[in-house]
């Protein structure tokens, strides 16, 4: 274990910009887990980190020791940081001072669209973002498309939503959705509070691979997605209220497509 102790250290540095900034984080190609969760869900699903860093004081904590004791056996790189400085690179707060930096995963690029996936449209929100990553992650999906308006799924806000979600999920950032819509060789559907058809509808079938298209918090689906579509549905509700937030929509989606797929599986 390295103990670094100066603001003027180059890793530091990098550090600090990793947690800052987007830009740096998109240029780097590398992304910070903040927190034992992350951290603990990343080296049991995908391995070692690039890099642990600790503060000096988290070491008392059992659960941290647990997490570095298991990267140092493995020959992983691991910083410590006192207090002071560590505060800078987490925006966790009351946070137990554990962070992974890691290579911002970046999967080989399917030429359709062949399986279940999400198209986000623009979805801005960080915690609307991760909040579908983990429901499209618990539900089996294992595909994520984001459009070049959509926010930054590797960034911290979403991170910390998501719980973990990312490593079981292929996330593909900067996409052309239209495109992906016109050639995928799966039934395209777009959410919408205006669409005539119901989710519950018995003619539709998701017990098959399905693309859900869910769009921004305000504008919804852009209309060239729109009628790419293969159907337009929408989650019917009661009440007053307009409609659904874009994460509890795509919940509820999702998990009906769980329902029906495993009632079919049942049915055999």
């Amino acid at each position: 274990m390295k103990t670094v102790s100066s603001r003027d250290n180059a890793f530091y540095k990098e550090l600090k910009a990793l947690a800052t900034s987007s830009q740096a984080r998109r240029k780097a190609g590398r992304s910070l887990l903040d927190g034992v969760h992350l951290c603990q869900s990343w080296l049991d699903l995908k391995g070692l980190p690039a890099h642990c860093v600790v503060s000096e004081d988290a070491l008392a904590n059992p659960e941290v020791a647990g997490i570095v004791e298991r990267v140092e056996a493995a020959r992983g790189h691991v910083t410590a940081l006192p207090e002071a400085l560590f505060g800078a690179i987490s925006q966790v707060e009351h946070g137990v001072n554990l962070v992974f930096v890691i290579e911002t995963p970046s999967p080989a690029l399917p030429q359709r669209l062949t399986v279940s996936a999400v198209l986000l449209d623009g979805v801005q929100d960080p915690g609307n973002v991760g909040s579908i990553l983990r429901s499209a992650g618990a539900a089996g999906i294992r595909q994520v498309w984001c459009s070049p308006g959509t926010a930054f799924c590797w960034s911290p806000k979403v991170l910390r939503a998501a719980m973990g979600a990312h490593f079981v999920l292929e996330i593909f950032e900067n996409a052309d959705l239209p495109a992906l819509a016109r050639d995928a060789q799966v039934p395209v559907l777009a959410t919408s509070g205006y669409a005539a058809d119901s989710l519950y509808d018995p003619a539709l079938d998701l017990s098959k691979p399905v693309a859900w298209v869910l769009g921004h918090e305000g504008q919804g689906v852009s209309d060239e997605l729109l009628q790419l579509a293969s159907r337009r549905v929408a989650v019917p509700h009661a009440g007053q209220v307009e409609s659904l937030n874009v994460a509890a929509c795509a919940a509820v989606c999702f998990f009906e497509q769980l329902r029906q797929l495993r009632q079919s599986r049942q049915q055999r």
